[in-house]
């Protein structure tokens, strides 16, 4: 009996042994915490990461286990660079990145391999002139799912009514296989925009809002529609006749050609959030193929809530992180509870909803990003100032599961509580996709120090609760949020060590 529980208890370590390993990266003496960076991914088997401080641009390369390779000096960049972009692949990646001479915009391209070295001279891709001094990014980067489809696109406004949108399409070859040039109209007072997508076939997808007022809900949708092959936008009206909606997200289903859309709803203006409103769209046959309207229920929001709070206010600050299509049709929802609380000013969800897609009427160019969208990690000081007391909250994820018909199959609730003053850039979570089930990863607070958790979610709505990751050193702050997947089962994340940044790859 002691030698069969001797030989179960060396097969258990083992499997414990081979379920999570963690290799963290030394700490570089110039990466400090201003230190801008992106995770570009597993590129001719060696990890890429680019770093940005100041006017330094550099390739770090590591090996597997997170020792450094080799650094290299990119001198080819240009000092005012506004924005940098990847898009990697197996055994190369492009690095897109605009800068600005004079009153000039550039667009430029360089193909680089897995050592971090230039496999082509860098190509301006396009140009724009400005009429100022700019310091926000002109052009956007999408990339399709399979990464055969790359999308350039600027979005010019003319005046108050009519903008233009730009589009470059390239193959995975970076060959230029059509530009386009529209015209849309619109009020830049009302009007906001959705994320901007790309499937697989080629095509930008988003959606055009429009609400009254400045800062109020949406009472018009248009999912419009830019077909690869063709110089003209497609828009598809959606009526909204006994709801209003909140910030709606999109995503494409690539393998049954669809778009879904989704968006928390209100009954009533000034009222509590009532449920979730979504829909499949055929993209084909231009016709709605499910629209779903699912109240919540008292049991779901006593559910969802994290503390005593009425139930009528429980998804009130539940915001839209993911939509993930399943092969059957079907598609899952998550969202997570986020607000904020400040001494000075008081939380509002307009603001955080809209602030990135409103028009400002006197920019030239807009953006439906941030400006400086490699800024993965910023000084929290630099963004509230001090004196600006700011803590941030990052609660329960709600998993919403909707069969191909639209019915709510399964939901369930994945529990946590997560806070942090002036910044929040180790709390909320980080997901990648193993195949047969969904890993969450975020920080807990365990005897005043955090700790890395995994939570996994299978296709039946099941989820389970990792027992607490191994070899996590003490001093490792982690920034799960920021992470890129780049295997199967492999992730890599920035971590806070003594006020530098380093990385720290987990295999599961």
């Amino acid at each position: 009996m002691k030698t069969l529980f001797l030989a179960l208890f060396a097969i258990f370590s083992i499997n414990i042994l081979q379920a999570q390993r963690i290799h963290y990266s030394d700490v570089e003496k110039d990466d400090y915490r201003q230190m801008n960076f992106e995770i570009i991914g597993k590129v001719g088997g060696n990890i890429n990461i680019y770093k940005n401080y100041r006017t330094r641009n550099d390739i770090a390369v590591y090996f597997n286990d997170m020792k450094l390779k080799s650094k290299t000096r990119l001198d080819f960049m240009p000092e005012h660079v506004l924005n940098v972009d990847f898009i990697a692949y197996p055994d190369f990646y492009y690095m897109v990145y605009q800068y600005q001479k004079r009153s000039v915009m550039y667009c430029a391209m360089v193909k680089m391999n897995g050592e971090g070295k230039m496999v082509t001279d860098p190509v301006v891709l396009d140009t724009s002139q400005l009429p100022l001094t700019n310091e926000n990014k002109v052009y956007s980067l999408l990339n399709s799912d399979d990464k055969q489809k790359i999308l350039i696109f600027k979005i010019n406004k003319k005046n108050e009514k009519v903008f233009v949108i730009t589009t470059l399409l390239y193959n995975s070859g970076m060959e230029l296989q059509r530009r386009s040039e529209l015209q849309m109209t619109g009020s830049a007072r009302e009007d906001l925009f959705t994320d901007f997508l790309l499937d697989n076939d080629g095509d930008l997808i988003f959606g055009r809002c429009g609400r009254t007022g400045n800062r109020d809900y949406i009472n018009h949708f248009d999912l419009v529609i830019k077909k690869a092959g063709e110089d003209s936008l497609q828009l598809n009206n959606f009526p909204l006749t006994d709801k209003t909606l909140d910030e709606i997200k999109i995503k494409p289903d690539n393998t049954n050609k669809h778009i879904i859309f989704s968006s928390f709803f209100y009954r009533q203006k000034k009222g509590n959030i009532d449920g979730l409103f979504s829909v499949v769209w055929d993209k084909n046959n231009r016709s709605v193929i499910s629209e779903t309207t699912f109240p919540f229920h008292d049991t779901l929001r006593l559910d969802a809530r994290s503390d005593n709070s009425s139930l009528k206010v429980a998804f009130n600050d539940y915001f839209i992180k993911h939509i993930i299509p399943t092969r059957d049709g079907g598609y899952a929802v998550l969202a997570e509870l986020y607000y904020s609380t400040s001494r000075s000013s008081g939380w509002n969800r307009y603001d955080y909803l809209y602030g990135n897609y409103s028009y400002m009427p006197f920019d030239y160019y807009y953006s439906p990003y941030n400006s400086m969208s490699y800024n993965r990690y910023n000084d929290p000081w630099n963004r509230y100032g001090p004196g600006m007391a700011t803590r941030h909250y990052a609660e329960n994820i709600m998993i919403f599961y909707f069969n191909k018909d639209g019915n709510l199959n399964w939901s369930n609730t994945i529990r946590k509580s997560q806070f942090d003053d002036n910044t929040d850039m180790y709390i909320s979570y980080q997901i990648f996709n193993t195949g047969n089930e969904v890993r969450f990863l975020y920080n807990t607070l365990e005897r005043r120090e955090r700790m890395l958790t995994s939570v996994t979610a299978n296709a039946g709505g099941q989820i389970n609760r990792d027992p607490t990751l191994r070899n996590l050193d003490k001093g490792y702050e982690f920034m799960p949020r920021f992470g890129k997947q780049v295997g199967l089962k492999e992730i890599v994340l920035p971590c806070m060590y003594k006020n530098y940044i380093c990385f720290a790859k987990l295999d599961f």
